[in-house]
């Protein structure tokens, strides 16, 4: 076993909790794999070993993460997911396919999902936005969690305000998505949308409230003003 990798593991053994450990799994409707670490103790320790392996090549690095995210723990998968990002300006427009499969491989609830997707492959797409044709055909997938990864892939970018018709292509596709984790992560992203654009986002919640889920709808006018929201929310 790679040092590091037993190291990272040595330490969220000692770091884990029983509260934490009792509290875990209720955030999740599916079964979880975790040690018990508060998240804000797997980030130092994630930061503390990103020193010891920065200066490696990006294979070596993502092979690193490969092995995190194989294990099925939670605290391992956020640590993958705390080194990912420094990594933006190594990535290449080939590494969108190795995200898919681990995406499709190693990806079993909400949290691993978004924590990969939302500074990893969000950061990816700020410097390859011609790729976003790529993640919408992640929306159309059978696999849930590559499903939901289209929609909150775009949630950093679409709170600064870009990817906004994409943002609508991806809401299209998701749209009438029986599955609530998908649900949640378009409704996710059009409210992220509406901080900069939220008439459109209003105006696209109006034309599809007969269709939207009401737990997308609920989650896309979050931020909107009362008035706005009640009108969402009618039903004709």
């Amino acid at each position: 076993m790679n040092p590091v990798i037993a190291k990272i593991r040595e330490e969220l053994r000692a770091n884990a909790d029983e509260k934490t450990k009792q509290s875990f799994q209720r955030f999740f409707k599916e079964e979880v794999k975790y040690y018990g670490v508060k998240t804000g103790t797997v980030g130092k320790i994630a930061k503390k070993h990103w020193n010891e392996i920065k200066h490696l090549g990006k294979t070596e690095i993502f092979s690193l993460c490969e092995v995190l995210y194989q294990s099925g723990y939670s605290e391992e998968a956020y640590v993958a997911a705390v080194w990912l990002p420094n990594m933006v300006e190594k990535f290449k427009p080939s590494d969108l396919g190795l995200f898919s499969r681990w995406i499709e491989s190693y990806i079993d609830d909400w949290a691993k999902c978004d924590t990969l997707c939302n500074h990893t492959v969000g950061g990816f797409l700020e410097k390859y936005p011609e790729s976003v044709s790529e993640l919408k055909s992640w929306a159309k997938s059978k696999n849930r969690w590559l499903k939901r990864a289209a929609a909150v892939s775009l949630i950093i970018p679409a709170k600064k305000g870009g990817f906004l018709q994409d943002v609508f292509a991806i809401s299209d596709t998701l749209l009438s998505d029986e599955d609530d984790m998908v649900q949640k992560g378009y409704g996710w992203l059009l409210k992220e949308a509406s901080r900069k654009h939220q008439k459109e986002v209003l105006d696209y919640v109006l034309k599809n409230r007969k269709t939207m889920p009401r737990t997308a709808l609920r989650y896309a006018v979050e931020l909107m003003p009362t008035e706005l929201k009640a009108e969402a929310m009618k039903r004709d």
